[in-house]
């Protein structure tokens, strides 16, 4: 990994078929969803959802969408607005090198530049969970679920 050359993209014409060719390895394709699942329902939730192509020099390494959640609204209690990221695949090729722990860390980024103060990350529980691995970045167990899936929480340092 280059971090030189690491970045995160929007998802273009350019780039959306290695975007929709990134696989995760088969004993994890239970806990997240494919690629293309993610792109539909980006687009259904156009308002809140961030996606973006995880790359590293030339190369798509990666997805990572975001949930922008943070716009206040009168009749919202500010105390539920949540904002986090929403999927994270990083091709089975690519892991165990940093790329998931660079995408979490570009997301927290612009999550406290767009003003959030917490990030929230879900996941399914079970064999294999990517529990471990957001712990490690500092979120903790909220004590809820949603969907069944776990909820983390990570206090963000302000920008």
């Amino acid at each position: 990994m280059s971090t030189s050359a690491l970045r995160l993209e929007p998802v273009t014409a350019a780039n959306i078929d290695a975007v929709c060719a990134i696989q995760v390895r088969p004993d994890q394709a239970h806990l997240v969803s494919p690629v293309v699942k993610s792109l539909a329902e980006a687009y259904v939730h156009g308002e809140t959802a961030w996606p973006r192509a995880i790359v590293d020099g030339d190369e798509v390494v990666g997805f990572v969408m975001a949930f922008l959640d943070i716009a206040w609204a009168p009749d919202r209690d500010p105390a539920d607005i949540r904002s986090g990221i929403w999927r994270l695949n990083i091709s089975a090729t690519h892991q165990g090198r940093g790329y998931g722990r660079f995408a979490v860390g570009a997301v927290t980024a612009e999550l406290r530049r767009r003003g959030a103060a917490r990030a929230y990350v879900t996941w399914e529980p079970g064999a294999g969970t990517p529990e471990p691995f957001y712990l490690g970045l500092g979120f903790r167990l909220t004590g809820e679920t949603s969907g069944g899936q776990t909820v983390g929480e990570l206090t963000l340092p302000p920008a």
